[in-house]
Protein backbone atom coordinates (compact mmCIF):
# COMPACT_ATOMS: atom_id res chain seq x y z
CA UNK A 1 0.00 0.00 0.00
CA UNK A 2 1.74 3.54 -1.35
CA UNK A 3 1.00 6.84 1.15
CA UNK A 4 0.37 10.22 -0.52
CA UNK A 5 2.91 12.81 0.72
CA UNK A 6 1.40 16.06 0.72
CA UNK A 7 3.88 19.15 0.75
CA UNK A 8 4.11 21.14 3.86
CA UNK A 9 5.25 24.58 4.36
CA UNK A 10 6.47 25.96 7.66
CA UNK A 11 4.24 25.62 9.71
CA UNK A 12 3.28 22.13 9.01
CA UNK A 13 0.41 22.72 7.29
CA UNK A 14 -0.70 21.10 3.92
CA UNK A 15 0.06 22.95 0.56
CA UNK A 16 -2.09 22.23 -2.62
CA UNK A 17 -1.13 22.94 -5.63
CA UNK A 18 -1.65 26.35 -7.02
CA UNK A 19 -3.65 27.10 -10.07
CA UNK A 20 -0.66 28.93 -11.73
CA UNK A 21 1.06 25.63 -11.22
CA UNK A 22 -1.24 23.60 -12.85
CA UNK A 23 -1.49 26.07 -15.56
CA UNK A 24 3.06 25.75 -16.06
CA UNK A 25 2.45 21.97 -16.78
CA UNK A 26 0.86 23.15 -20.15
CA UNK A 27 3.53 25.91 -21.37
CA UNK A 28 5.74 23.90 -22.81
CA UNK A 29 3.18 21.63 -24.28
CA UNK A 30 1.52 24.35 -25.46
CA UNK A 31 4.66 26.29 -26.74
CA UNK A 32 5.92 22.75 -28.58
CA UNK A 33 1.89 22.56 -30.27
CA UNK A 34 2.41 26.59 -31.30
CA UNK A 35 6.06 26.06 -32.63
CA UNK A 36 4.38 23.19 -35.23
CA UNK A 37 1.88 25.70 -35.75
CA UNK A 38 4.36 28.57 -36.69
CA UNK A 39 5.88 26.07 -39.08
CA UNK A 40 2.67 25.29 -41.04
CA UNK A 41 2.23 29.12 -41.00
CA UNK A 42 5.84 29.49 -42.95
CA UNK A 43 5.04 27.49 -45.99
CA UNK A 44 3.15 28.57 -48.90
CA UNK A 45 0.90 30.14 -50.05
CA UNK A 46 1.84 32.62 -47.31
CA UNK A 47 5.25 34.38 -47.77
CA UNK A 48 6.19 34.03 -43.83
CA UNK A 49 9.29 31.62 -44.66
CA UNK A 50 11.17 33.53 -41.60
CA UNK A 51 8.41 32.30 -39.00
CA UNK A 52 10.69 28.64 -39.35
CA UNK A 53 13.07 30.63 -37.33
CA UNK A 54 11.10 31.38 -34.27
CA UNK A 55 9.34 27.75 -34.74
CA UNK A 56 12.42 26.23 -33.95
CA UNK A 57 13.34 28.91 -31.16
CA UNK A 58 10.30 27.72 -29.41
CA UNK A 59 10.61 23.98 -30.14
CA UNK A 60 14.20 24.64 -28.83
CA UNK A 61 13.22 26.05 -25.47
CA UNK A 62 9.92 23.36 -25.21
CA UNK A 63 12.56 20.17 -25.64
CA UNK A 64 16.04 21.63 -23.69
CA UNK A 65 16.44 19.16 -20.76
CA UNK A 66 13.42 17.32 -21.43
CA UNK A 67 13.84 13.63 -20.73
CA UNK A 68 13.50 11.69 -24.09
CA UNK A 69 10.03 10.38 -23.09
CA UNK A 70 8.67 13.60 -22.83
CA UNK A 71 10.71 14.72 -25.55
CA UNK A 72 8.53 12.32 -27.84
CA UNK A 73 4.69 13.89 -26.30
CA UNK A 74 6.29 17.34 -27.20
CA UNK A 75 7.61 16.20 -30.69
CA UNK A 76 4.17 14.55 -31.12
CA UNK A 77 2.59 18.07 -30.11
CA UNK A 78 4.60 19.87 -32.45
CA UNK A 79 4.20 17.01 -35.38
CA UNK A 80 0.42 17.30 -34.97
CA UNK A 81 0.48 21.42 -34.99
CA UNK A 82 2.40 21.08 -38.51
CA UNK A 83 1.09 18.51 -39.98
CA UNK A 84 -2.57 18.24 -39.84
CA UNK A 85 -3.17 21.96 -41.19
CA UNK A 86 -0.15 21.42 -43.50
CA UNK A 87 -2.13 18.58 -44.68
CA UNK A 88 -5.56 18.80 -44.53
CA UNK A 89 -5.89 19.03 -48.56
CA UNK A 90 -5.91 15.21 -48.45
CA UNK A 91 -9.05 14.81 -46.98
CA UNK A 92 -10.60 17.12 -49.55
CA UNK A 93 -12.67 14.94 -51.49
CA UNK A 94 -12.41 11.34 -49.09
CA UNK A 95 -13.42 12.96 -46.01
CA UNK A 96 -11.53 13.65 -42.88
CA UNK A 97 -10.60 10.21 -42.08
CA UNK A 98 -7.57 9.78 -44.36
CA UNK A 99 -6.19 13.06 -43.58
CA UNK A 100 -5.91 12.26 -40.03
CA UNK A 101 -4.60 9.06 -40.38
CA UNK A 102 -1.73 10.42 -42.45
CA UNK A 103 -1.24 13.52 -39.86
CA UNK A 104 -1.29 10.74 -37.59
CA UNK A 105 1.46 8.51 -38.66
CA UNK A 106 3.85 11.78 -40.33
CA UNK A 107 3.58 13.36 -36.53
CA UNK A 108 5.32 10.13 -35.16
CA UNK A 109 8.64 11.02 -37.45
CA UNK A 110 8.62 14.82 -35.30
CA UNK A 111 7.84 12.62 -32.39
CA UNK A 112 11.37 10.94 -32.77
CA UNK A 113 12.93 13.80 -33.55
CA UNK A 114 11.71 15.66 -30.80
CA UNK A 115 13.19 12.62 -28.57
CA UNK A 116 16.42 13.02 -30.49
CA UNK A 117 16.42 16.69 -29.79
CA UNK A 118 15.53 16.56 -26.15
CA UNK A 119 18.40 13.64 -25.83
CA UNK A 120 21.20 15.57 -27.49
CA UNK A 121 19.65 19.42 -25.81
CA UNK A 122 22.17 19.16 -22.67
CA UNK A 123 25.54 18.84 -25.35
CA UNK A 124 28.09 21.54 -26.34
CA UNK A 125 27.00 22.74 -29.32
CA UNK A 126 23.73 21.55 -29.29
CA UNK A 127 22.01 23.16 -31.79
CA UNK A 128 24.29 21.24 -34.42
CA UNK A 129 23.29 17.87 -32.97
CA UNK A 130 19.13 19.28 -32.57
CA UNK A 131 19.66 20.26 -36.42
CA UNK A 132 21.04 17.36 -37.47
CA UNK A 133 17.98 15.37 -35.77
CA UNK A 134 15.74 17.01 -37.32
CA UNK A 135 17.05 16.23 -40.80
CA UNK A 136 17.51 12.71 -39.76
CA UNK A 137 13.75 12.07 -39.31
CA UNK A 138 13.18 13.83 -42.36
CA UNK A 139 15.38 11.69 -44.39
CA UNK A 140 13.18 8.71 -42.68
CA UNK A 141 9.93 10.14 -42.99
CA UNK A 142 10.90 10.27 -46.81
CA UNK A 143 11.54 6.63 -47.31
CA UNK A 144 9.20 4.96 -44.53
CA UNK A 145 6.48 3.47 -45.06
CA UNK A 146 5.73 2.71 -48.92
CA UNK A 147 8.54 5.00 -50.24
CA UNK A 148 8.13 7.45 -48.09
CA UNK A 149 6.11 10.90 -47.80
CA UNK A 150 8.64 13.57 -48.01
CA UNK A 151 5.65 16.69 -48.08
CA UNK A 152 6.53 19.15 -45.43
CA UNK A 153 10.18 19.06 -45.36
CA UNK A 154 11.56 21.99 -43.70
CA UNK A 155 12.93 23.59 -47.13
CA UNK A 156 10.14 22.54 -49.48
CA UNK A 157 8.91 25.99 -47.01
CA UNK A 158 11.69 28.48 -48.13
CA UNK A 159 11.14 29.45 -51.81
CA UNK A 160 11.13 33.07 -50.44
CA UNK A 161 13.53 32.49 -47.91
CA UNK A 162 17.32 33.70 -47.75
CA UNK A 163 18.80 30.83 -47.31
CA UNK A 164 17.32 29.23 -50.88
CA UNK A 165 20.69 29.30 -52.45
CA UNK A 166 22.01 26.65 -49.61
CA UNK A 167 19.52 24.00 -51.66
CA UNK A 168 22.46 24.36 -54.55
CA UNK A 169 24.89 23.54 -51.83
CA UNK A 170 23.71 20.57 -50.28
CA UNK A 171 19.56 20.05 -51.46
CA UNK A 172 16.89 20.45 -49.31
CA UNK A 173 18.90 18.43 -46.54
CA UNK A 174 21.46 21.27 -46.45
CA UNK A 175 18.50 23.74 -46.53
CA UNK A 176 16.70 22.44 -44.13
CA UNK A 177 19.18 22.04 -41.71
CA UNK A 178 20.80 25.64 -42.24
CA UNK A 179 16.88 26.83 -41.17
CA UNK A 180 16.61 24.66 -38.28
CA UNK A 181 19.83 25.36 -36.79
CA UNK A 182 19.18 29.22 -37.31
CA UNK A 183 16.09 28.32 -34.93
CA UNK A 184 17.91 26.51 -32.30
CA UNK A 185 20.46 29.00 -32.45
CA UNK A 186 18.58 31.72 -31.93
CA UNK A 187 17.12 30.33 -28.79
CA UNK A 188 20.96 29.78 -27.28
CA UNK A 189 21.68 32.93 -27.98
CA UNK A 190 19.15 34.05 -25.81
CA UNK A 191 19.50 31.49 -23.10
CA UNK A 192 23.37 32.81 -23.48
CA UNK A 193 22.03 36.84 -22.93
CA UNK A 194 19.56 35.77 -20.21
CA UNK A 195 22.75 33.54 -18.27
CA UNK A 196 24.93 36.71 -18.56
CA UNK A 197 22.28 39.11 -17.21
CA UNK A 198 22.16 36.46 -14.02
CA UNK A 199 25.58 36.04 -13.45
CA UNK A 200 27.60 38.48 -15.26
CA UNK A 201 29.54 35.33 -16.54
CA UNK A 202 30.38 34.83 -20.34
CA UNK A 203 31.14 31.42 -20.98
CA UNK A 204 33.16 31.58 -24.48
CA UNK A 205 31.91 28.31 -25.28
CA UNK A 206 28.79 28.23 -25.14
CA UNK A 207 28.52 31.90 -26.52
CA UNK A 208 30.62 30.84 -29.87
CA UNK A 209 28.15 27.66 -30.31
CA UNK A 210 25.00 30.26 -30.15
CA UNK A 211 27.12 32.80 -32.10
CA UNK A 212 27.86 30.76 -34.83
CA UNK A 213 24.64 28.18 -35.30
CA UNK A 214 23.05 32.01 -36.16
CA UNK A 215 25.77 33.48 -38.23
CA UNK A 216 26.75 30.21 -40.28
CA UNK A 217 23.64 29.62 -41.80
CA UNK A 218 23.43 33.01 -42.99
CA UNK A 219 26.94 33.83 -43.78
CA UNK A 220 27.03 30.10 -45.87
CA UNK A 221 23.71 31.49 -47.55
CA UNK A 222 25.12 34.54 -48.79
CA UNK A 223 28.68 32.64 -49.82
CA UNK A 224 25.88 30.36 -52.46
CA UNK A 225 24.60 33.38 -54.03
CA UNK A 226 27.08 32.95 -56.69
CA UNK A 227 25.92 29.63 -57.23
CA UNK A 228 21.96 30.95 -58.06
CA UNK A 229 22.71 31.37 -61.55
CA UNK A 230 20.01 31.46 -64.87
CA UNK A 231 22.68 32.19 -67.59
CA UNK A 232 22.08 30.64 -70.60
CA UNK A 233 24.81 28.06 -70.97
CA UNK A 234 23.30 25.87 -73.97
CA UNK A 235 20.98 29.01 -75.35
CA UNK A 236 17.39 29.27 -74.72
CA UNK A 237 13.80 26.97 -75.87
CA UNK A 238 10.80 28.68 -76.13
CA UNK A 239 8.24 26.24 -74.88
CA UNK A 240 4.51 26.18 -74.27
CA UNK A 241 3.06 24.70 -71.10
CA UNK A 242 -0.72 24.09 -71.60
CA UNK A 243 -3.72 23.55 -68.99
CA UNK A 244 -6.66 22.89 -70.45
CA UNK A 245 -9.08 22.46 -67.14
CA UNK A 246 -10.97 20.08 -66.19
CA UNK A 247 -14.92 20.18 -66.53
CA UNK A 248 -15.38 19.26 -62.52
CA UNK A 249 -13.38 19.47 -59.27
CA UNK A 250 -12.79 16.33 -57.13
CA UNK A 251 -12.31 13.05 -57.85
CA UNK A 252 -15.20 12.44 -60.40
CA UNK A 253 -13.64 14.57 -62.73
CA UNK A 254 -12.09 11.05 -64.48
CA UNK A 255 -15.85 10.76 -65.25
CA UNK A 256 -15.49 13.03 -68.16
CA UNK A 257 -11.96 12.07 -69.53
CA UNK A 258 -12.92 13.18 -73.10
CA UNK A 259 -13.54 16.41 -72.00
CA UNK A 260 -10.51 16.44 -70.50
CA UNK A 261 -8.87 15.47 -73.42
CA UNK A 262 -10.70 17.87 -75.87
CA UNK A 263 -9.55 20.67 -73.44
CA UNK A 264 -5.97 20.36 -73.82
CA UNK A 265 -6.30 19.43 -77.66
CA UNK A 266 -8.44 22.57 -78.19
CA UNK A 267 -6.04 24.90 -76.04
CA UNK A 268 -3.30 23.71 -78.30
CA UNK A 269 -5.31 24.25 -81.72
CA UNK A 270 -5.73 27.99 -80.34
CA UNK A 271 -2.18 28.17 -79.70
CA UNK A 272 -1.59 27.07 -83.48
CA UNK A 273 -3.89 29.57 -84.46
CA UNK A 274 -2.14 32.45 -82.12
CA UNK A 275 1.30 31.38 -83.71
CA UNK A 276 0.36 31.24 -87.52
CA UNK A 277 -1.33 34.85 -86.67
CA UNK A 278 2.20 36.11 -85.27
CA UNK A 279 0.29 36.87 -81.48
CA UNK A 280 2.67 34.27 -80.33
CA UNK A 281 6.20 32.76 -80.74
CA UNK A 282 6.42 29.41 -81.86
CA UNK A 283 7.05 27.01 -79.44
CA UNK A 284 10.10 24.44 -79.83
CA UNK A 285 7.93 22.47 -77.99
CA UNK A 286 4.31 22.10 -76.09
CA UNK A 287 4.20 20.10 -72.23
CA UNK A 288 0.44 18.76 -71.75
CA UNK A 289 -0.18 18.16 -67.88
CA UNK A 290 -0.69 14.71 -66.33
CA UNK A 291 -3.79 12.93 -66.86
CA UNK A 292 -4.43 15.29 -69.62
CA UNK A 293 -5.34 12.32 -71.54
CA UNK A 294 -6.78 9.53 -69.17
CA UNK A 295 -8.18 7.62 -72.65
CA UNK A 296 -5.31 5.33 -73.69
CA UNK A 297 -4.00 6.69 -76.77
CA UNK A 298 -2.44 3.20 -77.88
CA UNK A 299 -5.56 1.57 -77.54
CA UNK A 300 -8.56 4.02 -77.69
CA UNK A 301 -7.95 5.06 -81.88
CA UNK A 302 -10.26 8.61 -81.73
CA UNK A 303 -8.13 9.94 -78.62
CA UNK A 304 -4.83 9.06 -80.75
CA UNK A 305 -6.02 11.07 -83.77
CA UNK A 306 -7.19 14.21 -81.55
CA UNK A 307 -4.28 14.20 -79.99
CA UNK A 308 -2.28 13.69 -83.33
CA UNK A 309 -4.36 16.30 -84.79
CA UNK A 310 -3.40 18.73 -82.21
CA UNK A 311 0.59 17.97 -82.45
CA UNK A 312 0.20 18.38 -85.85
CA UNK A 313 -1.37 21.65 -86.03
CA UNK A 314 1.09 23.07 -83.52
CA UNK A 315 4.10 21.20 -85.61
CA UNK A 316 6.18 20.57 -82.45
CA UNK A 317 6.99 17.13 -80.55
CA UNK A 318 4.39 17.85 -77.44
CA UNK A 319 4.56 15.56 -74.50
CA UNK A 320 1.59 14.01 -73.20
CA UNK A 321 -0.05 12.83 -69.75
CA UNK A 322 -1.37 9.75 -70.58
CA UNK A 323 -3.24 6.41 -68.12
CA UNK A 324 -1.93 3.53 -70.31
CA UNK A 325 -4.06 0.33 -69.76
CA UNK A 326 -2.37 -2.81 -70.92
CA UNK A 327 -4.95 -5.81 -71.26
CA UNK A 328 -3.06 -7.39 -68.48
CA UNK A 329 -0.82 -6.01 -65.54
CA UNK A 330 -1.34 -2.79 -63.62
CA UNK A 331 -1.76 0.64 -65.31
CA UNK A 332 0.53 3.21 -66.16
CA UNK A 333 0.87 6.98 -65.59
CA UNK A 334 3.15 7.48 -68.40
CA UNK A 335 3.95 10.49 -70.46
CA UNK A 336 4.73 10.29 -74.36
CA UNK A 337 6.33 12.35 -76.59
CA UNK A 338 4.30 12.99 -79.66
CA UNK A 339 6.08 13.54 -82.60
CA UNK A 340 3.83 15.86 -84.98
CA UNK A 341 5.21 13.57 -87.83
CA UNK A 342 6.32 10.09 -86.37
CA UNK A 343 3.14 10.05 -83.40
CA UNK A 344 4.31 8.61 -80.58
CA UNK A 345 8.27 8.09 -80.15
CA UNK A 346 9.25 7.33 -76.56
CA UNK A 347 7.35 6.94 -73.13
CA UNK A 348 8.36 7.57 -69.42
CA UNK A 349 6.32 5.67 -66.96
CA UNK A 350 6.46 7.75 -63.34
CA UNK A 351 8.56 5.67 -61.03
CA UNK A 352 7.09 6.78 -57.20
CA UNK A 353 3.45 5.83 -57.49
CA UNK A 354 1.31 7.35 -55.01
CA UNK A 355 0.41 5.07 -52.51
CA UNK A 356 -3.72 5.26 -51.70
CA UNK A 357 -3.95 7.31 -54.32
CA UNK A 358 -2.89 5.54 -57.59
CA UNK A 359 -1.97 2.14 -55.52
CA UNK A 360 -3.65 0.98 -52.58
CA UNK A 361 -1.78 -0.86 -50.35
CA UNK A 362 -3.03 -3.65 -47.60
CA UNK A 363 -6.57 -2.76 -49.70
CA UNK A 364 -8.65 -5.67 -47.73
CA UNK A 365 -7.80 -3.97 -44.35
CA UNK A 366 -7.81 0.03 -45.40
CA UNK A 367 -11.39 -0.88 -46.56
CA UNK A 368 -12.52 -1.42 -43.10
CA UNK A 369 -11.94 2.50 -42.63
CA UNK A 370 -12.88 4.10 -45.88
CA UNK A 371 -14.79 2.98 -48.90
CA UNK A 372 -13.12 5.14 -51.07
CA UNK A 373 -10.27 2.73 -52.05
CA UNK A 374 -12.61 1.36 -54.36
CA UNK A 375 -12.47 4.31 -56.56
CA UNK A 376 -8.82 3.21 -57.44
CA UNK A 377 -10.22 -0.61 -58.84
CA UNK A 378 -6.56 -1.24 -60.69
CA UNK A 379 -3.50 -0.13 -59.44
CA UNK A 380 -0.79 1.87 -61.29
CA UNK A 381 2.72 -0.03 -61.18
CA UNK A 382 5.94 2.35 -61.33
CA UNK A 383 8.47 2.39 -64.27
CA UNK A 384 12.05 1.83 -64.07
CA UNK A 385 13.41 4.08 -66.40
CA UNK A 386 15.00 7.48 -66.05
CA UNK A 387 12.92 9.95 -67.81
CA UNK A 388 14.77 12.04 -70.37
CA UNK A 389 13.20 12.63 -73.36
CA UNK A 390 14.94 14.82 -76.51
CA UNK A 391 12.45 17.80 -77.26
CA UNK A 392 13.32 19.10 -80.63
CA UNK A 393 17.17 19.29 -79.34
CA UNK A 394 16.45 20.17 -75.62
CA UNK A 395 16.74 17.37 -73.53
CA UNK A 396 13.88 17.82 -71.06
CA UNK A 397 13.94 16.10 -67.37
CA UNK A 398 10.42 14.16 -66.06
CA UNK A 399 9.16 14.54 -62.43
CA UNK A 400 5.30 13.19 -62.79
CA UNK A 401 3.22 15.65 -59.83
CA UNK A 402 4.06 13.81 -56.85
CA UNK A 403 7.90 12.48 -57.96
CA UNK A 404 8.37 16.11 -57.77
CA UNK A 405 8.56 15.66 -53.57
CA UNK A 406 11.20 12.96 -53.93
CA UNK A 407 14.93 14.46 -53.98
CA UNK A 408 16.49 11.30 -56.21
CA UNK A 409 13.68 11.50 -58.39
CA UNK A 410 14.35 14.69 -59.95
CA UNK A 411 18.27 14.72 -59.49
CA UNK A 412 18.84 11.55 -61.74
CA UNK A 413 16.69 13.36 -64.52
CA UNK A 414 19.50 16.09 -64.29
CA UNK A 415 22.32 13.46 -63.98
CA UNK A 416 21.48 11.67 -66.84
CA UNK A 417 21.73 14.83 -68.98
CA UNK A 418 18.61 17.07 -68.67
CA UNK A 419 19.11 20.75 -69.32
CA UNK A 420 15.55 21.47 -68.25
CA UNK A 421 13.31 19.68 -65.68
CA UNK A 422 9.50 19.40 -66.05
CA UNK A 423 6.80 18.59 -63.34
CA UNK A 424 3.38 17.73 -64.79
CA UNK A 425 0.91 17.25 -62.63
CA UNK A 426 -3.09 17.32 -61.69
CA UNK A 427 -4.32 18.88 -59.00
CA UNK A 428 -7.58 18.28 -59.64
CA UNK A 429 -8.61 16.28 -57.30
CA UNK A 430 -7.59 18.48 -54.58
CA UNK A 431 -9.97 21.71 -55.26
CA UNK A 432 -9.07 24.89 -54.51
CA UNK A 433 -6.84 24.14 -51.41
CA UNK A 434 -3.17 24.81 -50.62
CA UNK A 435 -1.96 21.47 -52.48
CA UNK A 436 -0.81 23.40 -55.09
CA UNK A 437 1.37 25.89 -54.24
CA UNK A 438 2.81 23.94 -51.83
CA UNK A 439 3.81 21.86 -54.70
CA UNK A 440 4.90 24.70 -56.92
CA UNK A 441 6.80 25.80 -54.12
CA UNK A 442 9.18 22.56 -54.09
CA UNK A 443 9.48 23.18 -58.26
CA UNK A 444 11.35 26.38 -56.92
CA UNK A 445 13.63 25.08 -54.74
CA UNK A 446 14.44 22.36 -57.21
CA UNK A 447 15.33 24.89 -60.28
CA UNK A 448 17.17 26.22 -57.65
CA UNK A 449 18.72 23.15 -56.03
CA UNK A 450 19.99 21.89 -59.89
CA UNK A 451 19.99 25.39 -61.30
CA UNK A 452 17.46 24.63 -64.06
CA UNK A 453 14.30 26.31 -65.67
CA UNK A 454 11.41 23.98 -64.75
CA UNK A 455 8.14 24.10 -66.15
CA UNK A 456 4.77 23.15 -64.36
CA UNK A 457 2.16 22.19 -66.67
CA UNK A 458 -1.22 21.37 -64.43
CA UNK A 459 -4.49 19.93 -65.58
CA UNK A 460 -6.34 22.76 -63.30
CA UNK A 461 -3.64 24.80 -62.28
CA UNK A 462 -1.40 26.63 -61.13
CA UNK A 463 0.74 26.01 -63.92
CA UNK A 464 3.90 27.75 -64.17
CA UNK A 465 7.42 28.51 -66.00
CA UNK A 466 10.03 28.81 -63.19
CA UNK A 467 13.66 29.96 -64.00
CA UNK A 468 17.06 28.79 -62.86
CA UNK A 469 17.20 31.70 -59.65
CA UNK A 470 13.53 29.61 -58.27
CA UNK A 471 11.73 32.78 -59.64
CA UNK A 472 7.95 32.49 -61.27
CA UNK A 473 8.36 33.94 -64.58
CA UNK A 474 4.77 33.08 -65.34
CA UNK A 475 1.78 31.66 -63.82
CA UNK A 476 -1.85 30.69 -64.56
CA UNK A 477 -5.13 30.87 -62.16
CA UNK A 478 -6.42 27.86 -60.84
CA UNK A 479 -9.44 26.32 -63.18
CA UNK A 480 -8.99 28.75 -65.52
CA UNK A 481 -7.79 27.50 -69.13
CA UNK A 482 -4.72 28.64 -70.02
CA UNK A 483 -1.20 28.27 -72.21
CA UNK A 484 2.15 30.08 -71.01
CA UNK A 485 4.31 30.08 -73.91
CA UNK A 486 8.25 31.76 -72.57
CA UNK A 487 11.44 31.51 -73.27
CA UNK A 488 13.69 29.83 -70.63
CA UNK A 489 17.57 29.38 -70.33
CA UNK A 490 19.01 25.79 -70.86
CA UNK A 491 21.59 24.70 -68.81
CA UNK A 492 24.02 21.92 -68.43
CA UNK A 493 26.52 22.35 -65.61
CA UNK A 494 25.96 20.59 -62.51
CA UNK A 495 25.66 22.43 -58.58
CA UNK A 496 27.53 20.80 -56.04
CA UNK A 497 23.71 19.53 -54.90
CA UNK A 498 22.91 17.59 -57.83
CA UNK A 499 27.19 16.32 -57.99
CA UNK A 500 26.76 15.07 -54.39
CA UNK A 501 23.71 13.65 -54.01
CA UNK A 502 22.63 11.80 -51.09
CA UNK A 503 26.22 12.57 -49.54
CA UNK A 504 25.42 15.92 -47.12
CA UNK A 505 22.14 14.04 -45.70
CA UNK A 506 23.93 11.11 -44.93
CA UNK A 507 26.97 13.43 -43.20
CA UNK A 508 24.14 15.37 -41.68
CA UNK A 509 22.35 12.28 -40.19
CA UNK A 510 26.34 10.83 -39.10
CA UNK A 511 26.34 14.65 -37.14
CA UNK A 512 23.00 13.61 -35.62
CA UNK A 513 23.87 9.99 -34.82
CA UNK A 514 26.99 11.10 -33.16
CA UNK A 515 25.21 13.35 -31.09
CA UNK A 516 22.85 10.82 -29.73
CA UNK A 517 25.82 8.39 -29.18
CA UNK A 518 27.57 10.99 -27.08
CA UNK A 519 24.10 11.53 -25.18
CA UNK A 520 23.96 7.82 -24.48
CA UNK A 521 27.41 7.71 -23.38
CA UNK A 522 26.96 10.57 -20.50
CA UNK A 523 23.75 9.39 -19.54
CA UNK A 524 25.23 5.54 -18.58
CA UNK A 525 28.70 7.47 -17.26
CA UNK A 526 26.42 9.26 -14.85
CA UNK A 527 24.39 6.66 -14.16
CA UNK A 528 27.98 4.92 -12.99
CA UNK A 529 28.87 7.30 -11.52
CA UNK A 530 26.32 8.02 -9.32
CA UNK A 531 25.75 4.14 -8.34
CA UNK A 532 29.49 4.30 -7.04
Amino acid sequence: MSATITPVDASGAGTAPTPGSRLRRFVRPGAALLSGLLLFLSFPPRPLWWLALPAFALLGWALRGRRPRAGFGLGYLAGLGFLLPLLVWTGEEVGPGPWLALAAVEALFVAAAGLGIAAVSRLPWWPFFAAGVWILAEAARARVPFGGFPWGKIAFGQADGVFLPLAAVGGTPVLGFAVALCGFGLYEAYRQVRAYRATRALPRGPLAAAALSVLLPVTGALAALPLVDDSAEDGTATVAAVQGNVPRLGLDFNSQRRAVLDNHVARTRELAEAVAAGREPQPDFVLWPENSSDIDPYANADAADVIDGAVRAIGVPTVIGAVVAPETGKLRNTLIEWDPKRGPVATYDKRHVQPFGEYIPMRSFVRLFNSNVDRVSRDFGAGTKVGVFDLAGTKVGLATCYEAAFDWAVRDTVTHGAQLITVPSNNATFGRSEMTYQQLAMSRVRAVEHSRSVVVPVTSGVSAVIRPDGEIVAQTKMFTPDVLVEKVPLRSSLTPATRMGTLPEALLAALAAAGLGWSVLRSVRARRTSAE
